[in-house]
């Protein structure tokens, strides 16, 4: 274990270390996000992956996603899997559990602006918008700080045969914290990514106790840092499962699809 800890180290350092003259020691790692999947597939139903936590890791310390049979929410922080299930309950995710859908990068903020009074959803969306240089790249999203309230969902564990998402999202577990800090994480993908990804914001809460979270429907920051990545590249890895080669991938309602599974 302790083997692998330093390996997990050593990887994320090299991806962030930057070379005296300015170049990056790993520029293509450096501006990736690793997917696994695509989110049109969970709308299929395809809940069963072929790849585990510990290979998502290779790809990134940071990221969401969710578990096989969408047995709750994912999220990483600082190299650290932690799965949030329906219950309530949240643990650090088995290295050898398995993905249908997960996004990964290194994390290394590019810009970092903080909310020092009260700010909904909606606020800290245009606070970032403001910030980026364009619309049609990719941005991981770190906002650490306190949250006045913070309304989340957990999708429960899944039975086959597998429904589709928006039929499995109706029985999901919701819960509104108060006055509590935490870290939401996750990506602002640009609008041409509907399908292969969430267009828009994309955010999982994990609290700093390790305690409770989940996916981020609505919330009230009190204050916080705000930190964004900005990524250049998407390495989209697709499964080679027999339910993904039969899956009907192309629906015409995608778009609402995906908005009513979000919260949007």
């Amino acid at each position: 274990m302790a083997l692998e800890q330093y390996a997990q180290v050593m990887r994320t350092w090299l991806a962030h270390w930057v070379h005296p003259h300015g170049v990056h020691q790993d520029g293509e790692r450096g501006r990736e996000v690793y997917q696994r999947s695509t989110m049109s597939a969970l709308l299929d139903g395809i809940y069963d992956g072929d790849v585990t936590i510990q290979e998502m890791l290779r790809h990134g310390d940071f990221g969401l996603g969710t578990f096989n049979s969408l047995d709750g929410e994912m999220v990483i922080l600082d190299g650290v899997c932690w799965q949030l299930h329906a219950d309530g309950s949240v643990n650090r995710a088995d290295p050898q559990a398995l993905t249908p859908f997960a996004s990964v990068t290194w994390f290394h903020a590019d810009h970092v602006f903080d909310l020092d009074s009260p700010t909904d959803r909606d606020g800290l969306t245009s606070a970032i918008d403001a910030r980026i240089e364009s619309t049609n790249l990719i941005y991981a999203i770190r906002i650490t700080g306190r949250f006045t309230t913070i309304h989340t969902r957990t999708v429960s564990r899944q039975n086959r045969p597998y429904g589709g998402l928006t039929e499995a999202t109706k029985n999901q577990s919701e819960t509104v914290l108060q006055n509590t800090s935490g870290v939401m994480a996750g990506f602002r993908m640009p609008d041409y990514e509907q399908g292969i990804s969430v267009a828009g914001y994309h955010l999982h809460f994990l609290d700093d106790e390790h305690t409770r979270g989940g996916h981020a429907l609505d919330f009230e920051i009190a204050h916080a840092r705000v930190e964004i990545s900005v990524r250049s590249d998407l390495h989209l890895s697709l499964p080679t499962t027999e339910q993904f080669l039969n899956a009907h991938l192309d629906r015409a309602d995608m778009a609402a699809d995906i908005g009513r599974t979000e919260g949007g």
